[in-house]
């Protein structure tokens, strides 16, 4: 968090400054249009330079410290919750590819909204969000940043707070002993991945 506001906060007034930034943006412009699409490409690749970097750092620290957690399933969902067994160099490597499909799913997306349906301000909005979500994710904070990996950055990570999150996911992945002990006895999951 940036002066004790939260990122969604901050997010939300970037978006209704650049809403407003956008509209004095002559966008039928040619030049203007490939400005603002060569910055958004330009944000894109630095997107993708960051969590190439971070995926060497991991790569080279090879944390093999183990990780057990209780995965809790979804709700609404009948399964039980799993017990996972990894090592924080996986749990890593795992996150980055999340969120190489988060950030490919973006571009899609994005790509979709302007070249069929031709909208042209959401280029500008989507050049500085996902930017500043890159610096704010906890693999980011963790491998680049150098941020030890205690309280909110202690894995596995806390799913971050939102009304969709809720809805979506159950709760936080448990890590206190007697709910890893009662899953490791109920003999669900605690294969380990390598």
């Amino acid at each position: 968090m940036v002066f004790g506001i939260s990122p969604q906060i901050t997010n939300l007034a970037i978006i209704l400054v650049m809403m407003q930034v956008s509209k004095r943006i002559p966008f039928d412009d040619p030049n203007t249009l490939n400005l603002i699409r060569g910055g958004y490409v330009l944000s894109n690749l630095i997107i993708i330079g960051i969590y190439a970097y971070v995926q060497i750092v991991i790569n080279k620290k090879k944390d093999m410290t183990t990780l057990k957690y209780v995965e809790t399933p979804q709700m609404g969902s009948t399964e039980e919750p799993k017990l996972i067994t990894t090592t924080n160099h996986k749990y890593d490597t795992d996150q980055m590819k999340a969120l190489y499909k988060a950030q490919l799913m973006g571009v899609g997306m994005m790509a979709v909204m302007h070249l069929y349906f031709k909208y042209t301000n959401p280029l500008l909005i989507q050049s500085i969000i996902p930017l500043k979500g890159a610096f704010e994710g906890n693999m980011v904070k963790i491998h680049l940043l150098g941020q030890p990996a205690t309280g909110d950055l202690k894995r596995p990570f806390k799913a971050p707070a939102g009304i969709m999150s809720s809805l979506q996911g159950g709760a936080a992945p448990t890590q206190d002993k007697k709910t890893i002990a009662n899953a490791e006895r109920a003999g669900r999951g605690g294969v380990k991945d390598e």
